[in-house]
Parts: C-alpha cells; structure tokens; sequence
C-alpha cells in the first residue's frame, strides 16, 4: 500500500484548505482511513477517521465542526476539510490505512505540512 498526501500549505487564521490522500497498492474500500498529525515539538496525534464505506466518521474534540473528513472509493481519496484554522493546527498531516482499526495503523502517507500563521 502507498499514500501519497497533498494539499498543505500556509494560510491565515480562519482560512481554509482541503488535503487530499491517494492510496494505491490494494483494495481501497478494504481500508479505514484515517488523519493524523504532528505539531512542532510534540507527538502524533489523532485527528479523524473514516470507515470503509464512509458512512461513520470520527473526530478528536480539538477539530469537530471544523474538519470534515471525506472518501471517493472510485478515485481512491480520501479528503480532510480543514476550515476555521487555528495557530494551533499547524502540524504535519499524515494520512494512514488500515484494513481493521485505525489504533495502530498499517500504512503511512508521508506527511503534508500545515502552517497556520498570519
């Protein structure tokens, strides 16, 4: 499996941006999908997660009504809207893929950088 994430960038606070993730390699509506991300300076954290077929979502308490996070199983993408951005959300984002849990993912994207600055 191979993540290719994208989409990150600077912006101001309030401002919007939308990532994107492509996964190749398998079966993609075999997999929950997942975001994460790393703040300068601390540990990976959760961010969203979406289930096989897309019909459940989840989110961490920092980013619900602000993230949305999305699939297209035809395109094999998976998306995170990201608005109402805050200094704090500037991070890393990883994508990741599993085939079961989204706790400890199998698979990594390699990152796409957020910086949340005016």
């Amino acid at each position: 499996v191979q993540l290719q994430a994208s989409g990150g960038g600077l912006v101001q606070p309030g401002g919007s941006l939308r990532l994107s993730c492509v996964f190749s390699g398998r079966t993609f509506n075999s997999y929950v999908m997942a975001w994460f991300r790393q703040p300068p300076g601390k540990e990976r954290e959760f961010v969203a997660s979406i289930t096989w077929s897309g019909d459940s979502t989840y989110y961490a308490g920092s980013v619900k009504g602000r993230f949305t996070i999305s699939r297209t199983n035809a395109k094999n993408t998976v998306y995170l809207q990201v608005n109402s951005l805050k200094p704090e959300d500037t991070a890393v984002y990883y994508c990741a893929a599993d085939p079961n849990s989204i706790q400890d993912p199998d698979y990594w994207g390699q990152g796409t950088l957020v910086t949340v600055s005016s």
